[in-house]
């Protein structure tokens, strides 16, 4: 079976707490990468996976063309490796993806943070009323979006690294905060997610045409 992942991984850095700057002593090592399959491979009829979890634990990779499918998206986790503040494996390939990285970015992503937001807050508050029991982890990373969201539609870059909020942050996931600070805290953000996307300079569509060409480019340079 060719190891897909250690052949062709052009990219790949830690997300999660340790990118965020939330870590504590038992953090997982959350790894995403993106890997470049030669344009040879598809040409057979068994094609390549699209996305493949392993081979060490904690560790997801797309393979480049569905990552930027999803990127186009504004899907929150895939944008967040392209500004990882802890990428540890980069080729010449992987430069060319993160200098392209701002065509990814459109007001679409206050539709995708501030939605995968929204339903977090309801399952968390579903789950308050019918148990009584808050995910408290779940919120914070909650909260942690919505600031991230305000951000990009604000400066044109992603936030991943929030210990600016640390404090505040842990004090959530730990439970230390009352629910209906939370619950206001949340309300503001998404307040100021809105006003952010009203004024934000991003484009109302990605730049389809700058991805195509880094992408076509990847499988051309495969070829030689």
């Amino acid at each position: 079976m060719i190891d897909f992942v250690g052949a062709y991984t052009i990219l790949s850095g830690l997300v999660g707490s340790r990118a965020y700057g939330l870590a504590g002593p038992g953090s997982d090592h959350d790894r995403r990468g993106v890997f470049a399959v030669p344009a040879a491979a598809f040409w057979t009829l068994d094609k390549p996976p699209t996305h493949l979890d392993g081979p060490a634990d904690e560790q997801f990779s797309w393979e480049v063309e569905r990552f930027c499918v999803l990127a186009l998206t504004a899907n929150p986790t895939v944008l967040e490796l392209l500004w990882s503040p802890l990428i540890d494996t980069i080729t010449a390939e992987g430069e060319r993806l993160i200098a392209a990285r701002g065509a990814f970015l459109s007001v679409r992503v206050a539709d995708s943070y501030g939605r995968y937001a929204r339903d977090q807050m309801r399952k968390v508050a579903a789950r308050r009323a019918s148990t009584g029991e808050i995910n408290h982890k779940q919120t914070m990373h909650m909260v942690r979006l919505l600031l991230a969201g305000a951000h990009v539609l604000r400066t044109g870059e992603v936030l991943v690294d929030v210990t600016s909020h640390r404090e505040r942050l842990l004090a959530i996931k730990h439970g230390e905060v009352p629910w209906a600070e939370v619950t206001a805290w949340t309300e503001n953000l998404l307040n100021d997610l809105d006003e952010a996307a009203a004024t934000t300079p991003l484009p109302t569509e990605p730049d389809r045409t700058t991805v195509n060409d880094l992408l076509t480019g990847i499988r051309r340079r495969s070829l030689a």
